[in-house]
């Protein structure tokens, strides 16, 4: 089973990539989950959200604690939230930002796998907002293969209806300008 804690911002979009995610792998017929984790948040606050998926049926309802992916979307959130908490030793950062990862490293002590994006440059782009939330979901399929690119554009098109192109685009070039983790 691969477990993934989204961390974000209340209206980035985080609980609609979980969603998306979990979609995706249901169309390739593997189980999957999706949840949020919510108190009394608002637009802003920090949030968390969480997708798992596996082969086999998912009989845990918990949080996860213990994530394999840690997907960021927005850095401003690693100055007050400790994203690497419970991170599997061989677990994955994909982290949003125009920073360089030797910055990033040396600033907030990540040492994880890590897969850096500018997704806000990438969302700015092509939404003309700086929601990353589809632009992240580029990055996470090209960072580790979690699902395939093409088992996205059915739950994509479905909940963006006549935005989704925009928002496959944006997809697309995150996950071309996305490094593979090794």
């Amino acid at each position: 089973m691969i477990e993934i804690r989204f961390h974000g911002r209340g209206g980035q979009g985080a609980v609609t990539s979980t969603e998306l995610l979990a979609l995706s792998a249901i169309n390739e017929g593997k189980y999957a989950q999706a949840f949020p984790s919510f108190g009394p948040e608002r637009r802003g606050a920090p949030v968390m959200a969480f997708t798992r998926i596996s082969d086999k049926p998912i009989r845990t309802r918990e949080q996860v604690y213990a994530p394999d992916i840690v997907v960021v979307l927005d850095p401003t959130i690693l100055q007050i939230v400790d994203v690497t908490a419970g991170l599997k030793k061989e677990g994955i950062v994909v982290l949003n930002t125009s920073k360089d990862e030797a910055t990033i490293r040396k600033t907030f002590g990540i040492k994880a796998k890590l897969a850096i994006v500018d997704a806000t440059g990438i969302a700015m782009q092509n939404l003309g907002l700086p929601i990353t939330n589809t632009t992240m979901l580029g990055a996470l399929i090209k960072a580790t293969d979690v699902i395939e690119m093409e088992s996205i554009e059915g739950p994509m098109q479905k909940r963006f209806g006549r935005i989704a192109e925009k928002n496959l685009n944006a997809l697309r070039e995150a996950h071309s300008k996305t490094p593979k983790t090794e």
